[in-house]
């Protein structure tokens, strides 16, 4: 057996035990007071047990302590392998994966990285293994997330113009609203609750898929809700029909809602049950009409997400007066957090002056 290696003598146990409990470097720690062990004269296998390490390994702690001190029994953090794609071909391949496939040329409607390790052995004769190619995509900023959706016939232009001008259409909606009186914006829109429902992710053990209830009737209700963000308040009613008379009292109901005084400013989609000349709209609310096709700059839209992944998916109802509850009670767990209201639903360009 090899002769034990001696430590350094500047250092006594005490100054050891006294930045092992300094330290951050919890291994550090421990490999500072199995040494400090040996210097009170411990068996050296015992001393390697207090540091969680056999004599062996110890004994490389000694030699690295000897020569650096204990900075030198800090863990080497691993400096990684090459680069094996310079910064331009990263870029390059950044814009890839954010353009997307096409559908005639690459045979996918989205990239996996299967394809992906295609794509870049094609493109820059380099080899990689598939999983390498998920942590490429994170390390350049591209995680796995969902897609929204979007109107095929969406114009983005539109939407940009209706944002820069929403002042100018503030006020020329306003005119005859006395120009000192407290303005609220909300926002309003309709979703199908129903029995045919939807199934969300959720956390499970590595290896399984999680089963979920799947109803397959056709039972539905609608909720009618709108909020004004800057107030975290809402005011919704969960109908069996979106039409004229089931919008008249949602009317009614958000008029009700509106802070005493002040008057409100409903932004909604053209749904003909919103446009309708047969609608009596309430002295304290003013009607302003979103772009055609731009569910996005309708932040109701998040909120009925967010409906679903917490309290309406993953869940079958019986029968009609179920989905009622469902959506009366999903609506007041929204309500009573005012925070998340305002968290979901704050647009700056809708809201200039009241954040």
């Amino acid at each position: 057996m090899a002769a034990a290696v001696k430590l350094r003598t500047d250092y006594t146990a005490s100054d050891l035990r006294r930045l092992a409990a300094d330290t951050r470097h919890a291994n550090q720690s421990r490999r500072l007071l199995s040494l400090a062990a040996v210097l009170d004269g411990m068996d050296r296998e015992q001393a390697a047990r207090i540091g969680g390490m056999d004599r062996q390994t110890l004994r490389d702690w000694v030699h690295r302590f000897n020569e650096q001190g204990p900075d030198g029994l800090k863990d080497i953090r691993a400096k990684g392998g090459v680069a094996r794609l310079t910064a331009e071909q990263l870029r390059a391949f950044g814009e890839i994966v954010e353009t997307g496939p096409d559908r005639a040329r690459d045979g996918v409607v989205r990239w996996r990285r299967i394809d992906l390790k295609r794509v870049i052995e094609e493109r820059f004769g380099v080899v990689y293994h598939e999983r390498t190619i998920g942590k490429l995509l994170k390390q350049i900023g591209f995680p796995h997330i969902s897609a929204r959706p979007r109107h095929p016939g969406q114009k983005v232009e539109t939407m940009e113009a209706f944002k820069k001008n929403f002042p100018a259409t503030l006020k020329a909606h306003l005119g005859h609203v006395r120009k000192r009186k407290p303005v609220e914006i909300w926002f309003q829109d309709e979703a199908r609750i129903g029995q045919k429902n939807g199934l969300v992710r959720q956390w499970a053990r590595r290896g399984t898929r999680p089963r979920q209830p799947a109803d397959q009737r056709y039972e539905s209700a609608y909720l009618f809700g709108a909020i004004c963000p800057a107030r975290g308040v809402g005011a919704a009613l969960a109908m069996p029909f979106a039409d004229t008379a089931a919008m008249q009292a949602h009317l009614d109901e958000i008029s009700r809602t509106v802070a005493r005084g002040a008057h409100a400013v409903l932004l909604l989609d053209r749904a003909g049950w919103h446009t309708t000349d047969k609608l009596r709209v309430p002295k304290n609310i003013t009607l302003i009409l979103l772009p055609s096709r731009s569910p996005e700059l309708n932040p109701v839209e998040n909120v009925w997400q967010y409906l679903r992944a917490n309290w309406l998916s993953n869940r079958v109802f019986d029968a009609y007066p179920d989905i009622i509850e469902a959506a009366c009670d999903a609506w007041k767990s929204l309500t009573a957090a005012p925070a998340v209201i305002t968290s979901i639903g704050m647009r700056d360009w809708a809201h200039i002056g009241q954040k």
